[in-house]
Formats: structure tokens, C-alpha cells, sequence
């Protein structure tokens, strides 16, 4: 009997390791929250959580689940009226004093329990669905302040801001869903007085705001393309109690020479409190494609912007692209952190950019902390063009994005394919980047979406590293004379097409791809990429995503795919990304590039994730969003996710 007993319990030890094989978890350290979109104000999308770390990382496992049920497909109605906009759930939560908060497209706010996912109460401001939404529905997120003079149960200690789609900014008390009603009119400014719209929609909201001190800070999205003199992309700053207009900043420059309007900024912006500054990532004047009436670099336009956030007086600013005719937009706020430097820290910022480049800048001037270099671009524009010599490029940090693409360099999965490629690419003027559109049509490498896009960057800090997503992907673009357009119109289905009214130009684009719609360049289509933060070198840059979703059949081929979205980081070496049009989040270890994980998501995640524990002893979270993208091959969703180890 004794020997039996002594067979059974190494056979029950032997099950016990091999069946369990999850190490033990030990949950130390305080509770962290992630109370900004990037969860500082700075935007570093860092988080000092230690549980999840390259050792246990394999052991992720889905903790919960939450559906919003808001998702557009384009086929439904409101009102009586048909709603053709698409949604795209891109938004990342926030989680405050134990609540999780997260917005949907049509900009409902919802609270919910974070460790449970349970609902705890939902706000909807009713948006007009019917107009002209640019991309689709969508809010990446919210911003909240926190009245400290207030008693702890007292409404709207705690508040919450959201700009929704059709042009409100709306406070909503965190405690309980209500709106703050001493907040503007009833709860909420409207953002589109004195703004001159043509079509309804073309004037939207779809990043969050930013609250520095007492201060609400709002951008805009305003539709490519449509017009010589869009709307203004006035930004505006709000008293966070009162709603009161505080100051408003025009990028654009009064000239009776210049005629145009957007220089917007859509995406999410970040702050210096301490320093009383807002970073503002604006974008390029309109139209995007033809800048004849717009003579000169537009110098606040493709920028980044300091204003004080106080007064929105100009701090300082300084322009990525000079008279941009590519759409390459400055889509997210920069991430801040400070530099070492002679033994002293020097306060920096790191911005990424739609053409694969990456400044780094000190955040009090603005100027470069790593070379910066003035380079001669291609010449010879359209009649009526106006075109800069040069353009900035890092000296330091090589492109991270690919920019050039010859017709040897052709890819394509079978010999016709690639030779399809190939002659298409030959077809194209293809001076390298920053080659204008024109009438013969032009190669754009990077496309309008990247490179980077509005998911940003990460920093760690500890680890002096910044952690940037690219896009690889060709687009080619061709101006069209307007008495033409009509007729080139019905002879090429399947392209995207611009009015630019007031110009001599109808824009045409699309990706560049094969007759079996994929990439003519070669992969990868999409990549994760480590910067020293010190050097400006690239330390490591990886395929990111498979087309294991986009394929007829599951191939799981590491050719990269576009990504939008972007990255954390975590104090115990640990990036988090999805982004990518496959259906998974995956984690890299932060210092090698070496994928340790991916889990399986219910839909496509075109987000950028978020991580917290809500107690001392608590789990460490990773939450993300799956809802796909309203013009990617992606799956729609209406998911939240939440990971966490056993």
C-alpha cells in the first residue's frame, strides 16, 4: 500500500506540472490606472505594471468580454433615412478611480466594471447620422477633469468630455452618465458655430479632447479634398466647468494671396501641464492634391504646434512637410519624455510621420535634438503649381517606411502578377518620395496612410527605447483635368476620386496593387519598429501582422499588413500592438523585437490598447478594441476585449 501511495502522488505531481504549466503569479505592487488617451498627458502609452511579463506572457487568456451594439454597416436607417456611413471602433478607454469608461462610434459613452466588464451606466448624446463622416463613424476616445475642490459625492466632481460627429462637446458627470448641465448650453458647446460648412458632415470631431488645468483643448476633422476653402481648422480652448470659450488658434495664415482652409487637426493631441503647453499635429491645407492657390510652405500646416494652454498664444512650432500635396498629414500628437543629456534631463518629444521619418524635438523651442537636414525633392509640378525645393528629413533615424519602389522591385505571388506590377509602376512618374501629382499619375511611397497614422508612439523610458508601427504600402494619384473627369470617372471603377472645387483638378488615387489586390510592393506591408531614443537609431523593426484574415484561405505568411493603431509599453519589457488586418493582439518582447504572443480577437482591431490594475493584489488588465475599420478589409465589430493571466 505504501509503495501505491508513493506511485500515486508522483504521477498526481507529474499531472500537476504538465497540466499546469502557467507559472505562479505574483500580484504586487499599487493599483495603476490609465487616465489619459495615451495614460499620460503626454501621450508616452507607457504603464510601470510589471505582473504580465516575457516569462508568463504565453499564459494571456481572454478575462471578459463586453459588446457595445453599435456598429454601422452602411445599411441602415434613422429617421426614415438611409445611414450610409460605416463605423470603426478605434477607441481606447480610460480607467479612473475603478470605473473602465470607453466611447463607441456614434459617441456613446459607457462605464463599466473593470475587473467584470459589466455594464455600469451608458450615455448617448443622439448624433445625427446622416451627413458626409469622412472615414466613417468613429472616437478614439475621451478626456476627463477632476474638480478637487468639490466633495467626493458632489454630480460632476468627476467629468468626463467627448467631441462627438456632429460637432458637440459634451461634459458627462463620471459618476453617474448624466450630462453636466452648468457645461455650455444644457451640457454641451456646440463646435460648429461661425464654422462655414458646405455639406453636412464635412465638419466633424473624431479624436478626444485634451484638459490641461482648467483648460478643454479641441481639434477638428474636416474632409479631404472637397474644396479650395474647406473650413477653418480652428483649434479652441473651453473653460472644463463653464464651457466658455477661452482663446481659439487659426494655423491658417491671413494672406490675400492664400486661399484655403483645413490645416486641422484630427488627431489626438498631448500636453505639457507643467508647462502650460498643448501639442497640436495639424494637417495639410486644402485641397491636399493641388496647392496652386496656396503659394508657399503654409507654414502652420503639417506642424506640430506648442500653444499655451492657458491662452493658446503661439509657443513655438515646427513643420514636418513644406506645402504638402500628398496628404500627408501630421496624424497624432507627439509623445513626450526627457532625454538624457551631460548628466542633465533635457525635456523632449518624439513625433512620428505619415512619410516614415521620426523628429526628435526639445519640448520647450522646438528644435531638433537629433540632425535634421534640409534635402532637395523632385521639381517640375502641374501649370500653376507652387512647389517647395527641399523638404526636412531626420538625419539620424533612416526612413522607417519604405519610399521607393522601381519596377524591378516589383512583388507579386505569380509571374503574371508581377509583371502587371511592374509595368503599372512603370507607367507611374516616380522621382522617389515627395514626387507631385501630375497628369501622367504619380507613385506616392509612403501612401496618404502611412507610415505612421494616428496610433503614435510609445516610449520607454527605462529602456530609452520608442516604439513606432509603419505602413508600407504604394498609392498612386493622378490629377485630372475637370472638363475630363466625368468621363475618366465611368472608364476607371474602383478608384477614389476628389472634387478639389475651385481648382483646374479632379484628384484620382488608390493603392497601388495587383490584379489579385495585392500590394505591388514588397512585403513586408507593415512593421514594428524600435528606436534609441538617445542616438536616434533603429535598434530592431519586425514584420507586424499576417494574412491570415485576408487571404481566401488561412495563411499565416509574416508579410506584415497596413496597421492603424498603434502601441504600449509596459515597465516589465513588454509592447502591446494590434493594428494590424488580422484578427489578434500580440505582445513583443520590447528590447529584442522577438513576437512572444498573440491572441485571437472576435474581429479586426485598428485600435490601440490600454492596461491597468484596479487594486493593490489586483490582475493586470490589457483591453482592446475589436471593431475593424469602415474602409479596411478588416472584420466590424462592436467588441471590447480584455486579457489577463489566470
Amino acid at each position: 500500500m505504501k509503495s501505491f501511495n508513493l506511485l500515486s502522488a508522483c504521477l498526481l505531481a507529474i499531472a500537476h506540472f504538465s497540466c499546469s504549466s502557467a507559472p505562479e503569479v505574483v500580484r504586487r505592487g499599487p493599483a495603476a490606472d490609465w487616465p489619459h488617451y495615451g495614460n499620460d498627458p503626454g501621450s508616452s502609452r507607457y504603464s510601470p505594471l510589471e505582473e504580465v511579463m516575457p516569462a508568463n506572457v504565453e499564459h494571456l487568456e481572454i478575462a471578459w468580454t463586453f459588446q457595445t451594439g453599435d456598429i454601422s454597416r452602411g445599411d441602415s436607417e434613422w429617421k426614415g433615412q438611409r445611414v450610409r456611413t460605416r463605423s470603426s471602433f478605434q477607441a481606447t478607454p480610460l480607467l479612473i478611480d475603478g470605473t473602465l469608461y470607453l466611447v463607441t462610434p456614434i459617441n456613446r459613452v459607457v462605464a463599466l466594471d473593470p475587473e467584470t466588464g459589466r455594464q455600469r451606466w451608458a450615455f448617448d448624446p443622439v448624433i445625427d447620422r446622416i451627413g458626409d463622416y469622412g472615414d466613417g463613424f468613429a472616437c478614439r476616445g475621451l478626456a476627463s477633469w477632476l474638480n478637487r475642490e468639490a466633495q467626493a459625492d458632489a454630480p460632476c466632481r468627476r467629468r468626463l468630455y467627448v467631441a462627438t460627429q456632429d460637432a458637440r462637446l459634451i461634459s458627462v458627470d463620471a459618476a453617474r452618465g448624466d450630462v453636466c448641465k452648468d457645461f455650455g448650453t444644457a451640457g454641451e458647446v456646440r463646435l460648429d458655430e461661425g464654422i462655414h460648412i458646405v455639406n453636412k458632415g464635412e465638419y466633424h470631431m473624431t479624436s478626444a479632447p485634451a484638459v490641461v488645468g482648467d483648460v478643454v483643448v479641441v481639434g477638428s476633422a474636416i474632409n479631404d479634398n472637397g474644396r479650395i476653402e474647406m473650413p477653418a481648422g480652428r483649434v479652441r480652448g473651453y473653460h472644463v466647468r463653464t464651457g466658455k470659450l477661452l482663446w481659439a488658434w487659426d494655423p491658417i495664415v491671413s494672406d490675400a494671396n492664400v486661399q484655403t482652409g483645413a490645416a486641422n487637426a484630427w488627431g489626438p493631441l498631448s500636453s505639457d501641464p507643467e508647462r502650460d503647453l498643448v501639442f497640436i499635429p495639424t494637417t495639410s491645407p486644402s485641397p491636399d492634391f493641388y496647392g496652386g492657390f496656396r503659394p508657399g510652405n503654409n507654414q502652420f500646416a503639417n506642424s506640430v504646434v506648442a500653444l499655451r494652454a492657458s491662452t493658446g498664444q503661439l509657443a513655438w512650432s515646427f513643420q514636418v512637410v513644406h506645402h504638402d500635396l500628398w496628404d500627408y498629414d501630421v496624424a497624432s500628437g507627439p509623445s513626450l519624455f526627457n532625454l538624457k543629456r551631460n548628466g542633465a534631463d533635457v525635456p523632449a518629444l518624439v513625433l512620428a510621420t505619415k512619410m516614415g521619418h521620426l523628429f526628435f524635438l526639445h519640448r520647450e523651442t522646438g528644435q531638433p535634438l537629433h540632425p535634421v537636414e534640409e534635402r532637395p525633392v523632385p521639381q517640375h509640378p502641374v501649370a500653376g503649381e507652387w512647389l517647395s525645393p527641399t523638404q526636412p528629413f531626420p538625419a539620424a533615424t533612416g526612413p522607417l517606411a519604405a519610399n521607393k519602389l522601381r519596377p524591378e522591385d516589383a512583388f507579386g505571388i505569380t509571374p503574371w502578377d508581377r509583371k502587371a506590377c511592374r509595368e503599372r509602376i512603370a507607367s507611374l512618374r516616380n522621382d522617389g518620395i515627395f514626387t507631385p501629382p501630375s497628369l501622367r499619375g504619380s507613385l506616392n511611397y509612403p501612401g496618404n496612410i502611412g507610415g505612421s497614422n494616428w496610433g503614435g508612439v510609445a516610449v520607454d523610458p527605462a529602456r530609452g527605447l520608442v516604439l513606432v508601427n509603419q505602413t508600407n504600402l504604394p498609392f498612386e494619384v493622378k490629377l485630372i483635368p475637370r472638363d475630363q473627369a466625368e468621363t475618366d470617372r465611368k472608364q476607371n471603377p474602383g478608384y477614389e476620386y476628389g472634387a478639389q472645387r475651385g481648382t483646374p483638378y479632379v484628384m484620382r488615387r488608390r493603392a497601388l496593387t495587383s490584379p489579385l489586390d495585392l500590394p505591388c510592393s514588397p512585403p513586408p506591408w507593415g512593421t514594428l519598429a524600435a528606436v534609441d531614443v538617445h542616438t536616434g537609431k533603429i535598434r530592431w523593426q519586425e514584420p507586424l501582422g499576417t494574412v491570415r484574415d485576408l487571404a481566401p484561405v488561412p495563411l499565416p505568411f509574416k508579410w506584415g499588413t497596413p496597421t492603424m493603431g498603434g502601441p504600449i509599453v509596459t515597465a516589465s519589457g513588454l509592447t502591446f500592438i494590434s493594428a494590424t488586418l488580422d484578427n489578434y493582439l500580440r505582445a513583443f518582447d520590447t528590447t529584442s523585437g522577438k513576437e512572444l504572443w498573440k491572441g485571437r480577437l472576435p474581429a479586426g482591431s485598428l485600435a490601440t490598447p490600454m492596461t491597468y490594475r484596479v487594486r493593490e493584489g489586483g490582475r493586470q488588465f490589457i483591453v482592446i478594441a475589436a471593431g475593424g475599420h469602415a474602409k479596411a478589409p478588416s472584420q466590424q465589430g462592436d467588441f471590447l476585449v480584455a486579457f489577463a493571466l489566470p
